[in-house]
């Protein structure tokens, strides 16, 4: 006698829940794929790959950096968010890929909330606005002089108006009482040469990516939103003048909704500890990035109270999205 189908569609059921857990217990079985979703050699490139590097070996299988770039880093986060739930695909998140790009970006296919698993907050770090050495300005405040003197002729970059960098400047533009033009780039390593070679004038980023341009002298730098531990001479921008400008920019881990959450949990473990490790800490710090290592749950809370606080920004500013 064959079984009603309502029976047997519960023991499937169960035999499915029954097998995840033992799946998840067993991952990872072959190379897990983090998505970067801006251009190698940018500041978030250089983070991901620091933490692969000791991810892959508490894991025991490679971790293979797949850098998707392009409008504002939303399209590699999608692919994240797309992927299939079985921890083989993860992502860097940042603050601009989340919270800022569906506040500045028209269209934006995922929910910075919802649509994924968070991990993590990897670290936080300032941002460091610098500038060519031809550019004829030393301080902040002789930068502003300038660029008042230069009514919309002083251009800066931005690696798209999806992300926080952008919003910041554009922050940064109300506060100082100055007009620049806006220069989109794909990526920040696409960007230092120009304004080394000062095509562009200036550039709010992270020290990640500028700071050893800094130390090298072929770049100036002028305030951080908070105090550099690579640039420790750099004033921030309170020091120099300008008060309430202190946002600092965070790094995360993400992957699909509905991973499993052992899966999670221990790629979240071992993320944790290796940034609070002297190791992780050290080699975290040197890119001037202050290690988190949060849980998921206080992850996702952190990046709801973001979207909140930029959405009031972009309403004080009148930016609309595009």
């Amino acid at each position: 006698m064959r079984a009603p189908l309502g029976i047997l569609f519960a023991v499937f059921s169960l035999a499915m829940c029954a097998a995840l857990p033992a799946q998840a217990q067993d991952w990872p079985t072959r190379p897990v794929k983090m998505i970067v979703p801006f251009p190698p050699g940018g500041g978030t490139d250089l983070v991901a790959r620091t933490v692969a590097n000791h991810l892959q070996k508490a894991l025991g299988q490679p971790i293979v950096i797949d850098n998707r770039s392009g409008a504002g880093g939303t399209i590699g986060s999608d692919v994240v968010a797309k992927a299939p739930p079985d921890g083989y695909t993860i992502g860097i998140a940042t603050s601009s890929t989340l919270p800022a790009a569906v506040i500045l970006q028209k269209g934006v296919p995922y929910d910075p909330v919802d649509g994924f698993a968070q991990i993590t907050k990897i670290g936080t770090t300032p941002y460091i606005l610098v500038s060519g050495n031809d550019v004829p300005a030393r301080t902040l405040g002789e930068f502003v002089a300038w660029v008042k003197a230069n009514p919309g002729k002083v251009s800066y970059v931005s690696v798209g108006v999806t992300t926080l960098g952008y919003l910041l400047t554009e922050q940064f533009k109300i506060v100082a009482g100055i007009n620049m033009l806006h220069v989109p780039y794909r990526g920040a390593a696409q960007a230092y040469p120009d304004v080394v070679a000062n095509r562009v004038n200036a550039f709010l980023d992270n020290p990640t990516g500028s700071a050893g341009l800094v130390k090298g002298g072929q770049l100036r730098a002028y305030a951080a939103t908070a105090r550099s531990a690579v640039l420790p001479d750099v004033p921030t921008f309170a020091e120099a003048g300008v008060s309430g400008f202190d946002t600092v920019f965070w790094y995360g881990l993400v992957a699909p909704p509905n991973t499993p959450r052992p899966i999670i949990d221990r790629i979240h473990r071992e993320v944790a500890r290796y940034v609070h490790s002297p190791e992780g800490r050290a080699e975290l710090l040197a890119k001037d990035v202050t290690p988190v290592g949060d849980t998921p749950e206080a992850f996702k809370a952190a990046i709801a109270a973001d979207i909140a606080a930029w959405r009031a920004l972009t309403d004080r500013l009148g930016i609309k999205p595009e």
